[in-house]
C-alpha cells in the first residue's frame, strides 16, 4: 500500500506494526472468521484452499498476494476442467476462484490497476460459474443515482410457466460482497423455495470502482431501488418480498425498511451495528474497519470522516418501520455495544423480535449460548420463510439465550 494511502488514518498508520505482529501470531482471522466467510458458499474443498492461503500470510501486505496466487491457481484448474468437459468440477473451481479474487480485493484501499484487475477476475470467474451453475443465476444492474448497483439473482429452480418465487433481498456488511452470499449447494433460502437477490449496495463490493460511495442515508434509496427491480421481475412474486441483512447491513436496511412500508413482509438482521456515531467500530476496534469505510465513503481526510460519522444514527429512523423485524445479536458485541440495540428495540413500534445470545461477540460465535441454543441461521431463515408465507407474529419478543442454551423472555 502506498504511504499516502496508509496515512489517511492515523490509527492505521501508527498501529500497522501491531497489525503485522498480530497477524504473525494469530493469522489473518485476527478479528473475524474471514477465511470461512469467503469459503462458505463454495464446494467442500474450498475451506482447505482458503486456509492454506491464510497460513502463508504473516503480515497485512501478504493478504492480497496470497489470495491472488491461490486464485490464479484455482482459476487455471477451472479452465482445464472446462476444456475437458468436466462441468461440475469446473463450476466448483470457478466459484472458488471468484471468491479468492474477492478476498484479494478486500485489503486494497484504492481503485488502481491492481484493484481493477482483481475485480475483472472476480466477474469473469463468477460468469463462468453462472454458465455451469446447478440452478438459474442472473446478473442484474439496478439503476441508482445515474449509475448502477450490481446484483446476482438466484432462483431455487427454473420457474414453470407463470411461476413466481418469494424473494429475499440480501444486504451484507462492509467486508463482504454479493458473490459470497448464496451457497452453490444447499443454500438455506433456496432450499426453502425462496429466491435471493444479493446486491453490492453503495460502498460495497463493486460499487466503489463505479463511483457509488456510501453515505449515512443512501442505502435507503438503494434498498427502494432494489425492491422496485424485484417487484418488476417476471420470476419474483411482488407480494412476497423480504430483506435479510448482516453486520453493517443491520444499519443500512432499517433505512430502506422505513421507506418501504408494507412493500416488504419482514426484515431480519444479525451481527448488529447500531451505535450512534459508530465510535466503537471505527475508534476502538481493528483499524482495518476505519480504513475500509473511509475507502467505501470516498473520504481521504480524517477530520471529514469524523464529522461524517456523526450522521449515522438510527434512533429517529426505526420508528417509521412498518414491517415485522427480527434482530439477532451477541451480548458482548465488540463493534456495537448491546445497550444501543436494546434502545432501538424499544423505539420500534412494528411487530418485533430481539434475540440476544449471552456472551457472544459480533459474529455471534464463541459462546456456549450459541452452540447449545437455537442456531442463529435456522432462527433467521425460518423467521423469514414464515413472514413470506404470511404467518403472523405472536406478539413482541425480547429473548436472552443463556449460556446453557435456554431462551428467556425478558
Amino acid at each position: 500500500m502506498r504511504k499516502e494511502i496508509e496515512k489517511r488514518s492515523t490509527r492505521w498508520f501508527q498501529q500497522r506494526w501491531l497489525m503485522d505482529t498480530v497477524m504473525e501470531t494469530i493469522g489473518v482471522e485476527w478479528d473475524q472468521a474471514r477465511l470461512a466467510h469467503y469459503a462458505k458458499v463454495c464446494s467442500a474443498d474450498a475451506p482447505g484452499i482458503f486456509r492454506a492461503a491464510g497460513a502463508r500470510m504473516k503480515k497485512f501486505s501478504d493478504v492480497h498476494r496470497e489470495f491472488r496466487a491461490a486464485a490464479r491457481r484455482i482459476q487455471a484448474r477451472a479452465e482445464k476442467y472446462e476444456a475437458a468437459g468436466r462441468e461440475v468440477a469446473a463450476r466448483e473451481s470457478y466459484i472458488t476462484a471468484s471468491l479468492l479474487w474477492a478476498a484479494a480485493r478486500w485489503p486494497l484501499y484504492e481503485v488502481d490497476s491492481r484493484y481493477l484487475e482483481y475485480e475483472t477476475a472476480i466477474n469473469a470467474c463468477y460468469d463462468k460459474y453462472i454458465q455451469f451453475a446447478p440452478r438459474p443465476v442472473e446478473r442484474v444492474e439496478i439503476p441508482f443515482e445515474g449509475k448502477f448497483l450490481s446484483g446476482l439473482l438466484h432462483l431455487p429452480r427454473k420457474p414453470a410457466d407463470g411461476e413466481r418465487f418469494a424473494c429475499v433481498l440480501n444486504v451484507g456488511g462492509m467486508d463482504g460482497c454479493k458473490e459470497n452470499v448464496v451457497s452453490m449447494y444447499g443454500d438455506v433460502m433456496l432450499e426453502r423455495g425462496v429466491a435471493v437477490l444479493a446486491i453490492d449496495g453503495p460502498g460495497q463490493g463493486q460499487s466503489v470502482s463505479r463511483g457509488v460511495y456510501v453515505t449515512a442515508t443512501n442505502h435507503r434509496e438503494a434498498g427502494v431501488a432494489a425492491i422496485d427491480f424485484m417487484q418488476d421481475h417476471p420470476a419474483i412474486d411482488p407480494d412476497r418480498i423480504a430483506i435479510r441483512a448482516t453486520s453493517f447491513g443491520t444499519y443500512f436496511t432499517p433505512l430502506a425498511a422505513s421507506a418501504l412500508g408494507d412493500r416488504i413482509k419482514g426484515l431480519a438482521t444479525a451481527f448488529v451495528v447500531h451505535e450512534p456515531g459508530l465510535d466503537s467500530i471505527f475508534n476502538a476496534a481493528s483499524p482495518t474497519f476505519r480504513m475500509r469505510f473511509m475507502f467505501m465513503a470516498g473520504i481521504t481526510d480524517e477530520a471529514e470522516f469524523d464529522s461524517y460519522m456523526t450522521g449515522f444514527d438510527l434512533r429517529d429512523v426505526v420508528g417509521g418501520i412498518k414491517c415485522p423485524i427480527l434482530i439477532v445479536a451477541g451480548e458482548d458485541d465488540e463493534l456495537s455495544p448491546i445497550e444501543y440495540t436494546y434502545d432501538l428495540y424499544e423505539r420500534i413500534s412494528a411487530p418485533k423480535k430481539l434475540v440476544v445470545y449471552e456472551g457472544a461477540k459480533h459474529s455471534i460465535g464463541g459462546a456456549s449460548s450459541v452452540s447449545l441454543g437455537e442456531s442463529p441461521g435456522h432462527l433467521i431463515n425460518d423467521w423469514l420463510a414464515d413472514r413470506l408465507a404470511g404467518t403472523p407474529m405472536d406478539g413482541d419478543e425480547n429473548i436472552l439465550v443463556d449460556m446453557y442454551g435456554t431462551s428467556h423472555q425478558l
